[in-house]
């Protein structure tokens, strides 16, 4: 076995089938009131940045044009509410009207199935610079684990744009307005998100959310484009199979090239983590899988102590909002762009460090899970995606497959 279960106590299985259990009982300081009552958890999220020129939308643009974007939600709902983000803007966003429907596949909507959002009561909204808003609640009958069409009909638009370039999606421009129409013939695709940053739904007090926060191989690259097979994905579907963990959301917010320190793309990790983490709705659980980039980019040793103390500090404040924090290894990366003998020596360290701590709730060994078992410093060659670094589709099927889901009971 390659994975790490905690409660109350550490187990860690080695492949050579040893188990070591170290003394563990953090989980008891932290619960959640029982008692039963309606609140939002998140159902679907992605972590917003400011989009790269090589990454703006195509011809026609969104100004004045309609956009359609399709995501897949993990819990269902009957009430629901939408954000939106202007927050690397330079001027205001208009959405003269924001439409939701059930994906029939590609530009396709279920047409009896197309809601328009509201918001303060009006169907258009600016979104000021640097700000995000909200939609009022609107009555849905959103199934699980169901690919969603958002589609915007925008008025003007910033030259800078909100958006997630790793959708892994593909969502279709058209011009004019087509925010309520079946098709969009004349789409143009491409494969990013822009504005969307979250669903929401209303359930009862028994409904959690676990946020996976990390870089691209969490954003999954190395998935198939519109097949809703990251790591988290399959983690999602894992979850709502079982009956024990079936009112457990799954919110990714990886970044790709994404770091915990400095330099990246994105906000840091540091500097994301109470947006993307401590403020999405009903979180009660959190996986920590990064620190490759900080590692690969790095030049010295110490990048190994600067990540432990950045752990450190995560799991700190995640405590402190009544969240547990599990901690992923992280996978190897020789033959890469990467590799050096100081970059894997700080692999090693750290991974020692979460392994070995005991700071974090619960260690989830991706690295022992993908590995190759002649070469410890390489990815098992059925899980590369042929860059020796980033996991291919078959590699995040196992990832989620290795995950106890017994972590996301503790109430």
């Amino acid at each position: 076995m390659a994975l790490v279960i905690l409660y109350p106590f550490l187990w860690i299985f080695e492949e050579n089938g040893d188990v070591i259990k170290m003394p563990h009982t953090i989980n008891n300081k932290f619960s959640f009131n029982s008692e039963s009552k309606d609140d939002w958890v998140g159902a679907w999220a992605t972590s917003p940045q400011l989009v790269e020129d090589s990454n703006m939308p195509p011809d026609p643009g969104l100004s004045n044009n309609t956009l359609r974007q399709v995501v897949r939600v993990s819990i269902g709902g009957n009430q629901l509410r939408l954000k939106f983000s202007n927050e690397y803007g330079t001027s205001p966003v208009y959405m003269n009207s924001v439409h939701l429907a059930i994906s029939a596949g590609g530009d396709l909507i279920k047409l009896d199935t197309d809601k328009a959002l509201t918001f303060n009561g009006n169907e258009s909204i600016t979104i000021p610079v640097g700000e995000t808003v909200t939609s009022d609640t609107l009555d849905y009958n959103l199934p699980k684990l169901t690919n969603i069409a958002i589609t915007i009909y925008f008025g003007s638009t910033p030259t800078i744009l909100t958006g997630h370039p790793g959708s892994r999606t593909t969502s279709y421009i058209q011009a004019g307005n087509s925010v309520s129409s079946k098709a969009m013939p004349s789409g143009v695709p491409i494969e990013h998100w822009y504005i969307i940053t979250g669903i929401d739904v209303i359930t009862d007090g028994s409904y959690k959310a676990v946020v996976a926060m990390g870089d691209s191989i969490t954003d999954g690259r190395g998935s198939t484009t519109d097949m809703q097979n990251r790591w988290t994905d399959n983690l999602a579907k894992r979850l709502q199979e079982s009956a024990a963990t079936s009112k457990v959301a799954a919110l990714n917010q990886g970044i790709g090239g994404n770091a915990v320190l400095s330099g990246g793309l994105g906000p840091t990790l540091l500097e994301r983590f109470d947006r993307d983490a401590l403020s999405q709705s009903g979180v009660r659980y959190l996986i920590i899988l990064e620190g490759v980039n900080d590692i690969g980019l790095s030049k010295t040793s110490e990048v190994a102590s600067d990540l432990i103390n950045a752990y450190r500090e995560i799991i700190s404040k995640a405590h402190a909002n009544n969240i547990l924090v599990y901690g992923g290894t992280i996978l190897p990366f020789g033959g890469s762009q990467y590799d050096s003998s100081i970059n894997e020596q700080s692999r090693q360290t750290v991974n020692n460090w979460i392994r070995t701590s005991g700071q974090f709730d619960a260690v989830i060994d991706f690295d022992a899970a993908l590995r190759n078992p002649e070469d410890h410093t390489k990815l098992l060659s059925i899980y590369d995606s042929d860059d020796h670094l980033h996991p291919n589709a078959e590699a995040y099927k196992k990832m989620a497959a290795v995950i106890e889901l017994e972590l996301f009971t503790y109430q």
